[in-house]
């Protein structure tokens, strides 16, 4: 019964990864057509790392990119330096970047900031109720969502990013009309 379960769980995330209307390569990033965003969830946080707090919803008439990230994740550190190459590359156009920490502790992930020290902000998130509300599963990290200017989820990459992968996006993103 479970393998019945797990075979068609496979099947359905081939298909998903094979559909046509919107463009996603087989290793989990997908953007999305602007006729299918849906607006992104009310997302508040006090940053860790930094003074202040984050309000998505003061981010509107920008993209933003929104990373899911835990200390003990080995891509999680591989990916830091690309994401900061891509906000060094994109913020002078208005692009804001937030990492948002799940299923961690504070130290620990205090210290991998303090390690990698992003010049963007984190947001502390232990239950990943943030990361519930965008949909991203705990097994799922890392895991990065790239919001319109409009509000809306334009993109969702679940696995390691690079810079050749995502600044593509986030310039698309801008390019577009909000």
């Amino acid at each position: 019964m479970l393998y019945r379960f797990l075979g068609a769980f496979v099947a359905l995330a081939l298909l998903a990864a094979c559909d046509s209307a919107t463009p996603q390569n087989a290793l989990g990033s997908r953007k999305i057509s602007v006729s299918d965003r849906v607006a992104a969830p009310a997302v508040r946080g006090d940053y860790m790392d930094i003074a202040g707090s984050f309000d998505l919803a003061a981010q509107k008439g920008k993209v933003v990119v929104v990373n899911f990230w835990a200390s003990y994740c080995a891509p999680c550190r591989t990916e830091a330096p690309e994401l900061e190459k891509v906000y060094a590359a994109t913020r002078a156009d208005g692009v804001f970047f937030v990492g948002v920490n799940v299923h961690d502790q504070r130290d620990p992930a205090k210290a991998f900031l303090a390690d990698i020290k992003p010049t963007y902000g984190s947001i502390f998130d232990p239950s990943a109720s943030i990361a519930q509300e965008f949909a991203v599963p705990p097994n799922s990290i890392p895991a990065t969502l790239v919001i319109d200017r409009a509000g809306r989820i334009a993109a969702v990459i679940r696995m390691q990013v690079d810079q050749k992968l995502l600044e593509p996006i986030v310039r698309d993103l801008l390019a577009e009309q909000a």
